[in-house]
């Protein structure tokens, strides 16, 4: 293979497209995956697509129980949110959900009508591959499987360090453990296909596929 890849000959001026290791179009990493005390299966972040400025980033949670209750709640113009906070929405991973294209949650209206074009953005949901901005997916274990985003309350804070590939919920031990006493169970559907895929789907850390198969 050495030799076959020394014969290979040098990109021509007119190859802009394809680029080598030595000439990329950019810094390294245009996906980064994160671990932290939020996160300790991992997240991935599409930080090719992120705002610089917002890579490194502490602010309060703003949590959202479910994608409907963020479409309800975003838009009212008496939310109570800044640019600096960050946003969290659960129970929108594989066996919450499905796992939908909801992570790239949209800048909540006021904001946005203020200027506001990117935030940090938390979740366990995806998004599609053409959105952009600070938005941090597939957070692992889900919600739903009793993951930390199920302990997130409005107010604490947040803390996105991709450089450093962590995200974390700076909130003590003792406390997130008394939260956790009190955390309800996830409600499985009673049958169906829904109960079938509930029970049996992987984490989004290991393809969200179904474990029989």
């Amino acid at each position: 293979m050495g030799e076959h890849l020394a014969s290979v000959p040098p990109p021509g001026a007119w190859q802009t497209v394809v680029r080598t290791l030595d000439d990329p179009l950019g810094p390294p990493g245009a996906l980064a995956v994160l671990r932290g005390s939020l996160a300790p299966d991992g997240a991935v972040i599409k930080a090719s697509a992120a705002t610089p400025g917002l890579l490194q980033h502490r602010g309060p949670a703003l949590v959202f129980d479910s994608p409907e209750d963020a479409a309800r709640r975003l838009d009212d113009p008496d939310l109570e949110v800044t640019a600096d906070h960050v946003l969290v929405m659960r129970n929108a991973g594989p066996i919450a959900a499905g796992m939908p294209e909801a992570g790239s949650l949209p800048i909540p209206r006021r904001l946005a009508e203020a200027g506001v074009r990117d935030m940090v953005r938390v979740s366990d949901a995806r998004m599609s591959g053409t959105s952009y901005g600070t938005v941090v997916l597939h957070c692992c274990p889900e919600s739903a499987a009793g993951g930390p985003l199920a302990l997130v309350r409005d107010g604490d804070l947040v803390e996105l360090d991709v450089p450093g590939r962590r995200i974390d919920l700076l909130v003590d031990a003792e406390e997130l453990e008394r939260r956790r006493a009190d955390l309800p169970p996830f409600a499985v559907p009673p049958r169906g296909w829904r109960h079938l895929y509930a029970t049996t789907v992987l984490p989004a850390s290991q393809g969200a596929d179904l474990d029989f198969l």
